[in-house]
């Protein structure tokens, strides 16, 4: 499947993540402007209808730089943001959970990248919220749904109780964790999504900054990608897009040259023999 409604969009499976346009840390301006921009538009000239994208990355420079190299947008281009989180001076992550913190960071995605609706904004949750409190979050994501704010609800950093929890007071699109070949503690989530058709878009598919050789340098990624002359990325990339046909990939880059390996990931095959050595699922 090169697809996956992602709400009442198909979108192909490898889109793209904005978080590393800006400088290091997704703090302050990219470290090459001018390869930001490229990065961005050669992304949709690969066929990447899909960006995810959040107002604190930055902060206001990720969506700065989207709307400079793609406005007006492609028709087919689909935008999903996050609120639920802000910056401080020094580029720390702290929350933002508050009702009016979250319309208010609707309203600023809006502004930031020129359009009137977001096809959908996931809530980024910081910790274990008290049910009465994710309610509220929900009720005020709802009520921008209603108003056309948003075109569909999505969660982030949701556990199975959180997202049972949302699935019963409304439709949820997307559900946004960490997850790759050396961290599969959200499998569950994405079990629960699989069974609802809920698009499950992994985040840090190839670890986190201190985590990347756990999945790099793993020792049935490089097998596989030397045996399939595949660098290891995209074979990590490939493995997240086996495990289940309802995952998308947003890998970031302000690189033109890790653009195009991130893009080709979602045209590796991984035989019989790959499959069985990454532990896939239906592997013989």
């Amino acid at each position: 499947m090169n697809t996956f409604p992602l709400g009442k969009r198909n979108v192909h499976r490898v889109g793209f993540g904005a978080m590393q346009l800006p400088g290091r840390g997704a703090f302050g301006p990219p470290r090459d402007r001018a390869e930001a921009l490229a990065v961005v538009r050669r992304a949709v000239e690969l066929g990447v209808d899909h960006i995810d994208t959040a107002q604190y990355y930055g902060p206001d420079v990720a969506n700065e730089i989207l709307r400079s190299a793609l406005y007006p947008y492609p028709s087919q281009l689909v935008f999903v943001s996050k609120v639920g989180a802000r910056r401080d001076g020094k580029g720390a992550w702290l929350p933002a959970q508050k009702p009016e913190e979250l319309r208010a960071g609707v309203l600023d995605n809006l502004r930031a990248l020129g359009v009137d609706r977001l096809h959908a904004v996931n809530l980024r949750l910081h910790s274990k919220s008290a049910p009465k409190a994710l309610d509220a979050q929900l009720d005020t994501m709802i009520a921008m749904r209603d108003e056309g704010l948003i075109g569909g609800i999505g969660l982030s950093n949701a556990d199975t109780e959180q997202l049972r929890q949302a699935l019963g007071r409304t439709e949820i699109v997307c559900v946004q964790n960490p997850f790759n070949i050396v961290d599969q503690q959200s499998r569950p989530v994405l079990d629960l999504c699989l069974e609802r058709g809920i698009a499950f878009v992994p985040f840090f598919p190839l670890g986190a900054a201190f985590g990347r050789e756990r999945v790099l340098g793993h020792p049935w990624v490089t097998a596989v990608a030397q045996r399939l002359g595949a660098t290891p990325a995209q074979v990590a990339l490939a493995w997240i897009l086996a495990v289940a046909p309802n995952t998308l990939l947003i890998p970031g880059t302000a690189s033109l040259g890790h653009l195009e390996e991130n893009v080709a990931a979602g045209r590796l095959v991984l035989d019989e023999e790959a499959r069985v050595a990454l532990g896939l699922p239906g592997a013989a």
